[in-house]
């Protein structure tokens, strides 16, 4: 009797990540993701019962892999302050890697489509949040730096818009400057009123 073949389960769920890209998470079969990993569909059933847990895994890889690089780049910064909002700027200094780009696109909108997937999202982002505004002296400020960071980070990951480098530069410092800003210190006008 011969030695059963260990699946990488990793191996497929690159393998999906690339579907995903390439089809769309939507379109994405159990049947595409065995062929793209060069497995039987067992295989991917084994330990992804569904399609939709497939996708679920895809999901919450991207988000732990997330949550590791910004951890790796926090360690990299000396002050303890403000680490959490800083190790996201910084990171984002770096634009999203190209072959990640349809994968993300797809994903986001498959998290728009689905609670259970958006859910996770919702809890990433409160757990981030929360340690943004607790690790910073000024969490008005981090909070806003972070709102801006995402909203740059959701136009180039959407495809709505991209700034030329020098730009993009530019916006990050300024984001960078709005982790120290006290808003609450300052008598700041009512949308809508002079």
């Amino acid at each position: 009797m011969g030695r059963k073949r260990v699946i990488d389960q990793q191996a497929v769920l690159d393998a999906a990540e690339r579907v995903v890209g390439r089809d769309g998470a939507a379109n994405l079969t159990i049947d595409a993701v065995a062929r793209e990993a060069g497995v039987n569909k067992a295989s991917v059933l084994y330990d992804h019962k569904s399609k939709q847990a497939l996708i679920e895994a895809i999901v919450d890889r991207a988000f732990e892999r997330d949550n590791a690089h910004h951890t790796g780049i926090e360690r990299q910064i000396d002050a303890p302050e403000d680490r959490a909002i800083r190790g996201r700027i910084l990171a984002a200094s770096a634009p999203l890697p190209e072959e990640f780009k349809a994968v993300a696109l797809n994903l986001s909108a498959a998290l728009a489509l689905d609670a259970g997937l958006r859910g996770k999202m919702q809890q990433n982002q409160a757990r981030t949040i929360a340690r943004i505004e607790e690790t910073s002296p000024s969490p008005r400020g981090a909070l806003l730096a972070y709102l801006a960071l995402e909203g740059l980070k959701f136009l180039e990951h959407l495809d709505f818009h991209h700034f030329e480098r020098e730009d993009r530069d530019r916006i990050l410092r300024e984001i960078n400057w709005l982790v120290t800003v006290h808003p609450e210190e300052t008598d700041l006008p009512v949308a809508g009123t002079s």
